[in-house]
Formats: C-alpha cells, structure tokens, sequence
C-alpha cells in the first residue's frame, strides 16, 4: 500500500511538473480589460475566458511551439505562434473588427441597393413597384437625389452632367448601347429587365478607380448569384407580354426572359400628339447562364433586342409635318469569372461585345449607324487584413462605328472612326479603426486616337460620428472620350475632364435614412463646334469648360408609421457650362435649379393590395427665345406629375398590377419650337414642346409559376 501510494505521488508530481501555465492580460486599444474573451491554444482543449480584469490563466501539457488564439465578438482575432514557455504574463490588445455591420461605410457620391449593402437607400424590388418608374431602373433611380428630370429624353443625367457622361456597367462590365432608341419629346427607357439584377449601386460622383470614361457617374447592375428556386414568370399587358423561364441544377442555373412590345393597340384607345404610321415595336430577349467551381463562378450573360417605329412630327416651319422612322437591332454579351487564387489573392476577369446596328430615315435622309465595341477587363485582389486590402488591374476599350449618310441632292458619304484606350488601376481600401476609414486609387488611360495619355487619382475618406451617424470625403479626376456623334467627324482631338469635390453626412438608424451631401464639379477641355449642329462641316474645338454645384437631400421611413414605406429627395443645382455652339456660359437647357421627389407604399392587409405615389416637382429649364435678347434667356415653366399605383394580390402567386403616369394631366413643357423666319412684326412664332401623351395607362398581370413560394408576397412583382 506504501508502494502504491508512494508511485502516485511520484506520477502526480511529475504531472505536475511537465505542465506549463499560460497567463495574462486582454484589453482593448483604449486599455479597457475585455471580458468574456476565449483564450485557447490552436487544436487543443486547452484554454480559458478572461475575468473582470481582463485576465487568464491555464494550464497545459503542451511543449514547444504552438498557436495561441484569442477571439471575442465585434474584435478581430489574435494569433500569436511561439514557444509555450514564454507565455507568461501576456498584454494582448485586440483591436475592434472593421467588417462589423456598425463599421464606417465609405459612402460619398454613392447610393448602394441589395441584399449585399451595409447602407442600402433602395432594394431591387422598389424598381419595379415605384409608381412612375413603370418597371424601368433608371426611372427609380431618377427619384433620387443628384438626378435631373428631363422628361423628354429619359436617360440618367446626374448634377450638371449631360447623360452621356453617365455610363452603365453590367456585373463591371461596361454597356455601350444602354438604352433604347427613340425619337424627339418621346422617353426612351433601359433596355434590361430589373428582374435579372440583385444588387445596384448608382455612384453620382467620386467613385472608384475601377472605371473610367464617365465624366458624372456611373450605374453598376449585378446579376443574381443563384436563383432560390426553379420558376417561370408570365406577364400579360397592355402594350405587350413576356415569359421568364429559371432552372437550377447542383452547380448551375439558367434564367431567360422574352418580351414583345406593340403600341398599336394602345395608341388606338389613347391616340397622342404624334401622327403615327407604324406605332412602337420591339422584340427582345435576355438570359443569364451561371456555373459553380469550387473556387469560382462563372456568368455568361446576354441580350437582344429589335425595334422599329415610323410617324409624322409636328413642325412649326413644315405644315405637313417631319416624317422619322427608325428600325434597330442591339445585341450585347457579357461574361465574368470572378474566384479564389488561394486564402488571400482573388481574380476576376471578363468581356463585354456590343453590337448594335440603327436604321434611321428622316425625311429624305437616310442614316445607318453601325457600332462593334468591346470592353475587356482582369482585376485581381490581395487581401493583407481586415483593415487593408488592395485592387489592382487592367482594362481595354475598343470602338468600331462606322456611318453610312445619303439623301436626295447627296450621294452616299461615309464617316467614321475606330478608338481603342488601354487603363491601369489601383485602389487600397485601407481602415484605421472601426470609425475611419480611406479609399485611395490612381488610374490611368492611353487612346490611341489621340495618342494621349491621362492620369486620375481618387481618394475618399469616411469617419464615424457616432453608432447611428459618418462623414465622408471625395476628391477624383475623370476623364471621358467625346461621344460618337463628335468622333465619327473629327478625331484630332482629346479627352474632356472634370474633377469632383463631395462631401456627405450620413445618419442610418433601425428603418431610418438620411443623407446630405454637397458638392462641386469643375469641368475642362469640354468640346466646342462653330455650327448649329455637329456635322461635317463643324470646326471642333477642346476649349469648352463648366461648372457644377449643389446640395443633394435624402430621407427613407419604413418604420414609423405601419405598413407605411416613403422616401423624400431634394437637391439644388446651380451650373453654367460653355461647350458645343454656346457663345457664352450659360446654364444648359436640360438643368433645373431644384428637383423634388416623393415616393411612399402602402400594404392594406384586408385588400391583399400595395398603393403607391410618386410625385416629381422639377423648376423650369433654360431656352432661348429668339424675340428677347441674349442667349438661353428664358425658362419653362416648372414641371409636376404625380402617379399611382396599385398591386393586387389575386393569390399567392398572381398579381394584377395598374398603373398611371401623370394622374392630374399636367401640362408640361420641356421646351419651344420657333419659326426660322419672323412675321411682319418682326417677331419669330413658336409652339410648344409637350411629351407625345399627358398620360400614360399601364395595366399588367403578373404570374409566377414556382416550387417552393416565397415570404414575401410583394416579390411577385
């Protein structure tokens, strides 16, 4: 018994010096003990929680070198590799984890939408039940604050910028053709369907030094990932139909739209101002195939679209009217790669072609536009920690348009040109704690046209003012090629630029946001021409220059009031520019002064129905009145619609949408004709430049087929 008792002390004491403590102090930067914090040593059972005081302390049986981790909620995790017998006495410092829902967003000049934003003002969904927007991203997005209402055109024009400065990326991919032809006092609309799209992120000024050639802004449309379920979508209308088809296997899916659009029968019921020989016509197509690697995934995306229209316009100085008719074919594909090198590097690459092909006759003019464009891009990503993390790549546009011209006294000319640019960019996003943050990048261009190169730094900085609250700063040069319609005529030229000056005051509370932002836009080397129009025989010039100001205001409640879902948005402009046939500066006619929006939706449980409204207010836009002095001398008056909406839900699966644009029948304006020559007087007649209908029906009936349903009765929409 002696023995036994005697063997085991023996092997206890031994025990008991083979073991080794491991000890010491936690805190945070600011030396505050954390508490509650998981000490252990890597692939072992061996470890503790610190106490009051911050403080550990375990015992192990390990020797040599091992890993000890330290981790706690909302810091990032320590590691430390070393031998075991000089961990005594540790001061570890944890530092807080910039990727926490509550860090600083760099957010200045920039309005993110999707599940995959931190801040988001919009989601995919209010594309399509926002009352004016009629199914059209770029009609939501011209509820939002930066945006200028020209109701005429359509496009995006983004403070003081004129639309072509705006330029569309699909999954980083650029659009050359984003929009649909169309002709004068007549909108044109976005050629892609929301329902493809997940995430969308609308930069009105200071964004990244991943894209160039766009002097405002830029629009970037993320395709769906992985669809949830195997579904097919039909929709009747009132000018059309369509079908959508989704199937999913283990590692890939493929989703297809179709659509047909006919405006005969509608302009039959609710004839408008134009005189139309062969109303609105499109065919189009999209679809978007996805597939899974195990480090990657790869989208292939694509669209086709054919449309033709022939009328007879209202003139003042030809009774009979001016005959345009116009037919146009638009193909474009995109595809991504986007994956896993190892733990820290990741690359994506991919390519763009568009193709699109416009048929244009007005009155006995003949005009063909042919345009091939391509626009490759690889980019790769390091990522070091948390808090830094690098961007770096290259891309390459190249544009073949070609424009074949003849009337009756001209025989066939041609015009045309061929561009290729070639960029390089880097960016860091680099955070120094949870409340601040720096986004700085550099990216520079050579065109070959003009055998020029230009350089473009970026830097914008974000600072937290508290939990709910941040500031932001941007500062970036940008630089944009002219567009076609200058090209296809003269090339000894270069590239016009702006810089942007953005300051931002963000507040994101629970169903709560506010934004405020400030700004300043200097332009330069903005293209000048000596005639009425551009033409052949334009003399061009890069002397133009401009500026661009204003304050942009925005609100978004879902909370406060139940079922109850609105936002607001104001922003002033103040902007003068002088480039194309200006003699002077002066604010360009497609600028207001101030712009209003407001949005709100309504879920009445007993109707199983949303409501909604969209009002826009836009103050009146410069023209020039040939019967008063000066140049652009005179203003519209200011424009007002208010539209509604109604989505009833027939069933868990079928909605019947109705909508109207312009409910009250305003009158507007977006400009005047006048007569080339004057009366006896002296004095030159005009008429008004109203939209081609004060109002516009829309009635659908949408009907989704799918396995499994969804929570959300609204997304059927």
């Amino acid at each position: 018994m002696k023995h036994t008792i005697t063997i085991l002390s023996l092997l206890i004491t031994m025990l008991t010096f083979s073991q080794s403590t491991i000890d010491g102090k936690v805190k945070d930067t600011n030396g505050l003990p954390i508490i509650g914090a998981n000490v252990y040593l890597e692939g072992t059972y061996d470890g503790g929680t610190t106490n009051e005081n911050g403080a550990f302390s375990f015992a192990t049986n390990e020797t040599g070198t091992q890993t000890l981790i330290v981790s706690y909620l909302s810091y990032e995790t320590f590691t430390m590799a070393g031998d075991i017998k000089y961990m005594k006495a540790l001061q570890i410092k944890l530092r807080e984890d910039v990727n926490t829902l509550d860090a600083v967003v760099i957010s200045a000049g920039t309005f993110s939408a999707g599940d995959n934003s931190k801040v988001s003002v919009l989601n995919a969904l209010d594309v399509v039940t926002t009352a004016s927007a009629l199914g059209d991203f770029v009609g939501a997005l011209q509820t939002l604050p930066g945006t200028t209402t020209v109701a005429e055109d359509g496009r995006l024009f983004v403070r003081g910028g004129d639309a072509d400065e705006t330029q569309i990326f699909i999954d980083g991919i650029r659009v050359f053709t984003p929009y649909s032809p169309t002709t004068n006092n007549t909108p044109t609309r976005g050629r892609y369907s929301p329902f493809l799209f997940d995430g969308i992120t609308f930069s009105t000024g200071g964004y990244s030094a991943e894209y160039g050639q766009a002097l405002s802004s830029v629009l970037l449309l993320n395709t769906i990932d992985e669809p949830d379920q195997n579904k097919t979508d039909i929709a009747i209308m009132t000018v059309g139909g369509g079908v959508g088809h989704t199937k999913k296997w283990e590692r890939s899916s493929l989703s297809v739209n179709t659509s047909y659009i006919n405006l005969a029968p509608y302009i039959a019921l609710f004839p408008d101002r134009n005189d139309w020989e062969k109303p609105f016509e499109s065919a189009s197509g999209e679809a978007v195939f996805r597939q899974k690697f195990d480090k990657g995934l790869l989208k292939l995306y694509t669209a086709f679209d054919a449309s033709n229209f022939e009328l007879i316009q209202e003139d003042i100085n030809n009774a009979e009217g001016v005959h345009f008719k116009l037919n146009n074919k638009n193909l474009y594909f995109n595809g991504l790669y986007q994956g896993l090198l190892n733990d820290v590097w990741s690359v994506s690459g991919g390519m763009s072609y568009t193709y699109g092909n416009t048929k244009i006759g007005v009155v006995d003019s003949d005009i063909k536009d042919i345009e091939n464009s391509i626009h490759a891009k690889l980019k790769f990503k390091r990522h070091f920690s948390n808090r830094l993390k690098l961007y770096f790549g290259v891309d390459y546009f190249a544009t073949d348009f070609n424009e074949r011209y003849e009337d009756d006294a001209t025989p066939q000319v041609n015009y045309g040109f061929d561009n290729n640019i070639a960029a390089a960019f880097a960016e860091a996003d680099v955070f120094f704690s949870k409340n601040v943050a720096m986004k700085l990048g550099v990216r520079a261009e050579y065109s070959a046209l003009f055998e020029d190169a230009t350089v473009s730094p970026r830097l914008s900085l974000a600072y937290k003012t508290s939990d709910k609250s941040q500031l932001s700063l941007a500062y970036g040069q940008f630089y944009q090629n002219p567009s076609n319609d200058i090209l296809k005529f003269e090339q000894d030229l270069k590239a016009q630029n702006t810089s942007h000056y953005i300051l931002n005051y963000q507040y994101n509370a629970d169903g709560k946001i506010f934004r405020a932002e400030a700004y300043y836009k200097n332009y330069n080397s903005l293209i000048k021409y000596d005639t009425d129009f551009a033409s052949f025989d334009s003399n061009y010039y890069n002397s133009g220059y401009g500026f661009a100001r204003g304050l942009d205001l925005f609100w978004r409640d879902n909370k406060t009031f139940k079922n109850l879902d609105y936002w607001l948005s104001y922003s002033y402009l103040d902007t003068e520019r002088d480039y194309k046939n200006y003699p002077d500066s002066a604010r360009p006619n497609f600028a207001n002064t101030h712009n209003i929006s407001v949005v709100g939706k309504y879920w009445i449980e007993d109707w199983k129905s949303q409501v909604g409204m969209s009002y826009g207010f836009a103050s009146g836009r410069t023209y020039t009145n040939p019967n008063q002095e000066g140049f652009l001398n005179s203003k519209t008056k200011s424009y007002n619609s208010l539209s509604l909406n109604w989505a009833y839900l027939v069933s868990q699966q079928k909605i019947l949408y109705v909508s109207v644009n312009n409910v009250l029948g305003f009158k507007n304006i977006n400009g005047y004709q006048y007569s080339n020559t004057p009366d006896m007087n002296g004095n030159f007649a005009r008429r008004s430049l109203q939209p081609a209908a004060d109002q516009f029906f829309f009635v659908g009936f949408f009907w989704t087929i799918s396995e499994k349903g969804t929570d959300n009765q609204l997304d059927k929409l």
